[in-house]
């Protein structure tokens, strides 16, 4: 099995621990799912914050490419871009360090998410 076969993401889950956009609540962190085949990714989440969210890009090693959009539990629905850096921990879990943007935003925000034993 090579890097890029540990990197996939497939059927993973991960949750949120951190973010420079909002408070995490770490009783109900924002959880993603993940899907990959072909370097193609795409998923879903919710928690504290948001009702229903999508996302879908690319995997190139290990950097994600993503768009994404949700719905808060406000009502307003946003969107954007986002990279993200995988890095495998030493418990064999995998790390997503995130730079992401809210389009019509030239704020950039880092949030940390952990994979779901």
């Amino acid at each position: 099995m090579n890097d890029n076969d540990l990197l996939n993401l497939n059927d993973r889950r991960f949750v949120m621990v951190s973010s420079t956009a909002s408070a995490v609540d770490p009783d109900g962190p924002t959880e993603f799912a993940y899907r990959e085949s072909g370097g193609v990714i795409w998923g879903d989440y919710t928690g504290d914050t948001v009702v229903h969210g999508r996302f879908v890009g690319t995997r190139d090693g290990d950097r994600i490419e993503l768009t994404y959009v949700h719905l808060l539990k406000n009502g307003e629905r946003v969107g954007g871009q986002s990279g993200s850096r995988i890095e495998p921990l030493p418990d064999g879990r995998l790390r997503l360090v995130e730079e992401f943007q809210f389009a019509g935003d030239d704020k950039v925000h880092v949030s940390v998410c952990a994979e779901v034993a």
